[in-house]
């Protein structure tokens, strides 16, 4: 059965998210984990090593250039995971979100295929980061570096990693709870909650089929500016007010900047 986009946008709003047993699972079921894993956005561990393969543009960075492709792929069986939890439902569920400009994906390229990179939920300020993959050496750290980067210079305030592993411990992920979870979202979250009180709409934040569902759908970016790294990679005046000469010594500039 197809996912309700207005039920799972109300989801993410409230600290729930779809999982689903394997791949071919016909039907998601709702997570609300009492320990929630987050990245603070300053306190992204950045190694000498993965500075070095950003500075020297090991790969190219880019958004949404093929969120379709990137989902597909981090749902892909690989030796060391044979299960996955995105199942078709949840695969066409983000489809929707990415046409309706909610979704997002980062994306690493390397003599032009696509090695690596993650997909999420941008709302209000808060992305709700859902998988990543990697296919060779240090591709999917590079895509979380621009990911945190973008969200630095766009005013978001919270990256949610939903559960703790060891690859995101080791790029400063922390884990809380879930009651401070939800505080930090909540902050995340309030212009959206204002603006979208305004919206004429039956569901309390999105409604794709409703009269409003344009107004809302742009309520819920209130706050933040998914584009701003992209405008500041594309201004010609880049070498002047940054010192930074390539995208990947942009993404450094963005990094170490404090919030």
């Amino acid at each position: 059965m197809p996912i309700d986009i207005d039920l799972l946008l109300n989801a993410y709003a409230h600290g729930i998210f779809p999982m689903a047993d394997s791949r071919d699972d016909k039907e998601a079921f709702w997570v609300e984990p009492k320990q929630r894993a987050i990245l603070p956005l300053d306190g992204f561990h950045l190694s000498k090593s993965l500075a070095k393969v950003i500075r020297q543009d090991r790969f190219e960075v880019t958004a949404d250039r093929d969120f379709a492709q990137v989902i597909r792929l981090c749902a892909e069986a690989v030796d060391d995971r044979r299960e996955t939890w995105i199942n078709s439902e949840i695969e066409s569920a983000f489809l929707t979100l990415h046409r309706l400009g909610q979704a997002h994906s980062i994306e690493c390229w390397q003599g032009g295929k696509l090695v690596g990179g993650l997909y999420g939920l941008a709302m209000g300020k808060a992305f709700f980061g859902e998988s990543m993959f990697s296919r060779v050496t240090d591709a999917s750290k590079v895509a979380m570096a621009s990911l945190v980067a973008r969200m630095k210079q766009g005013g978001f305030t919270l990256l949610d990693c939903q559960f703790m592993t060891d690859h995101l411990r080791s790029l400063g992920a922390i884990e809380i709870s879930q009651s401070r979870y939800l505080e930090l979202l909540d902050e995340a979250l309030a212009e959206v909650r204002a603006q979208v009180s305004t919206v004429a709409s039956p569901s309390p934040l999105f409604s794709a089929s409703s009269a409003g569902a344009g107004a809302a759908a742009g309520a819920l970016s209130a706050g933040a500016d998914w584009g701003a790294l992209d405008r500041l990679l594309a201004d010609s005046s880049l070498d002047s007010s940054t010192g930074a000469s390539s995208p990947g010594k942009l993404i450094l500039h963005s990094l170490t900047q404090t919030s």
